[in-house]
């Protein structure tokens, strides 16, 4: 049977805090019957940042620490969970397991669109991808936005290595192996969206696009899908409908409502199942 280690334990494991001042916060926690975290902070020994990090390892909780640049700093669900953003975040999945992955087995893949560009999609899209898997769930992203200028792809958020990606996929040169594991952020997995092609909506409208999320479907419990701005091109609609659900995202002060309807309407005209929308207000 494993030892659950304490706090204390962690901490000076991973340099966060040496003996010495173990043995004073034990001290202190013994004398005021109070938790190791409040003695500490009382001490004014360890971090509020400090704690959380180490209960996240109590709790099999994985996140990132500023230091690390494994991924870039705009996903806040990597770097700081607890913060509003992350907490927001995590009710958009409470709502979206309680909507859509909950309510039948098949319902595994949901398509994240909004009508125009710069109003957060990749960021929603990212940073959902890393809630799930925080919760355990193995998680997949895919970035089927083939338009997207390299800077702004989920391949540099996450910042992996040149792939084959879905691109490659949908043209039969690659398979699911492409997707890349993220360091750091156990169960989650993205596929990039590879080499711009001359044709994306008919490469997301190829049969391999399906046959691609049914083999997915085997491997992971939620699939997330990028996808480019729904009122440009045609992409997002096919695939939101290969996806068989979609979540809008609208932007404050830059949105257009009459665009974010439209886009609502020629989804669920095509049976798309439109699970909620998010009104991002960064």
């Amino acid at each position: 049977m494993n030892q659950v280690r304490t706090i204390g334990d962690i901490l000076v494991a991973t340099g966060r805090l040496s003996q010495d001042d173990a043995a004073r916060i034990v001290e202190r926690q013994r004398a005021d019957k109070v938790q190791f975290g409040d003695a500490a902070l009382a001490l004014k020994v360890l971090t509020k940042d400090d704690i959380d990090f180490a209960l996240s390892k109590q709790f099999d909780y994985a996140y990132l620490s500023d230091q690390d640049d494994t991924v870039s700093h705009e996903l806040v669900a990597a770097y700081k969970p607890f913060s509003r953003v992350g907490e927001n975040l995590r009710a958009v999945r409470s709502q979206l397991m309680l909507r859509w992955f909950n309510t039948d087995p098949a319902h595994k893949v949901i398509a994240i669109v909004s009508p125009g560009s710069g109003e957060g999609r990749s960021f929603i899209a990212a940073n959902l991808a890393i809630v799930f898997a925080q919760q355990g769930e193995r998680t997949l992203l895919i970035d089927a936005d083939l338009r997207a200028k390299p800077a702004r792809a989920q391949n540099a958020l996450f910042k992996l290595g040149k792939s084959a990606g879905l691109s490659g996929i949908l043209a039969n040169r690659a398979g699911l192996e492409v997707a890349q594991l993220v360091p750091g952020l156990p169960g989650l997995a993205v596929l990039p969206a590879g080499a711009t092609p001359p044709n994306p909506q008919e490469l997301l409208g190829r049969s391999a696009f399906g046959d691609l999320l049914r083999i997915a479907s085997q491997q992971f419990d939620v699939i997330i899908i990028d996808t480019p701005a729904g009122t440009e091109f045609a992409d997002a609609e096919v695939t939101a409908a290969r996806a068989g659900a979609a979540l809008l995202v609208a932007r404050k002060n830059k949105s257009l409502v009459p665009q974010a309807n439209q886009l609502a309407r020629r989804l669920q005209d095509s049976g798309v199942a439109l699970v909620g929308s998010v009104l991002n207000d960064a």
